[in-house]
């Protein structure tokens, strides 16, 4: 897409990018589809599969999109890292993603984005402190009233939250106990690993073209998969 954009003025562009994710938009399913969502402990769910994308520094053409998907036999949920309905336009990457490939999809955020009056204000850090326990988490209500999130504490040790919020074709409820659910560290783990691949494979290919290394940090290598979960690098 970047090659493509770089004929045609910024502002053109831009604004062909925003009528398609406003079309996209009027497309998600903020609600859950499957059974498997509404079980308590997700019974019949079988695979999940994480998305990553790395950059490489100093270079806007580069990239590299990771899809690593745990368990067997079917691909059913999509975590993303990024946001999904929590967006300045309600409709970020998760959503995008969800909407495209008619997955169940997560947005997974390590960052607040602030939008629609929500901040990271002393009162949201002082939310934060009271998160004792991994799982526990507070909605995201922003200025108009509409709660586009939560934040979760992924892990008992982590002493950052993660902001979840809904992509495609599941509830918040559902996708913050997933989330949690899929946690062995603070990142769930189909997205940490996608991370991993994403990262070490522009060190392995791009590097022998002189290109300069990932902008993530380093790169660290797989390890197993939490619950026993056989592990499918797509």
């Amino acid at each position: 897409m970047a090659r493509k954009a770089a004929g045609r003025p910024e502002q053109e562009m831009l604004s062909l990018w925003k009528r398609e994710q406003a079309r996209l938009k009027a497309l998600v399913v903020d609600r859950d589809t499957e059974a498997w969502q509404r079980d308590p402990a997700f019974s019949g769910l079988q695979r999940v599969g994480g998305v990553d994308v790395s950059f490489v520094k100093d270079d806007s053409v580069s990239a590299c999109a990771s899809l690593v998907v745990l368990s067997y036999p079917e691909l059913e949920v999509l975590f993303v890292d990024g946001n999904g309905v929590l967006h300045h336009r309600g409709f970020g990457v998760a959503c995008h993603l969800g909407v495209l490939t008619g997955l169940p999809c997560i947005g997974v955020a390590k960052k607040l984005l602030q939008v629609d009056g929500l901040e990271n204000s002393a009162v949201h850090k002082e939310k934060i402190r009271r998160l004792r326990a991994g799982g526990d988490s507070f909605p995201l209500m922003g200025g108009s009233g509409t709660v586009l999130g939560m934040a979760l504490k992924s892990h008992d040790h982590s002493t950052k939250p993660l902001y979840v919020s809904v992509g495609h074709r599941m509830s918040l409820e559902a996708a913050v106990r997933l989330t949690h659910g899929c946690c062995k560290f603070r990142i769930p783990e189909p997205v940490r690993q996608a991370d991993i691949r994403s990262r070490d494979y522009i060190r392995r290919t791009l590097a022998v073209q002189g290109a300069p290394a990932p902008l993530s940090g380093k790169v660290q290598r797989p390890k197993a998969c939490p619950k026993g979960a056989a592990e499918e690098p797509a």
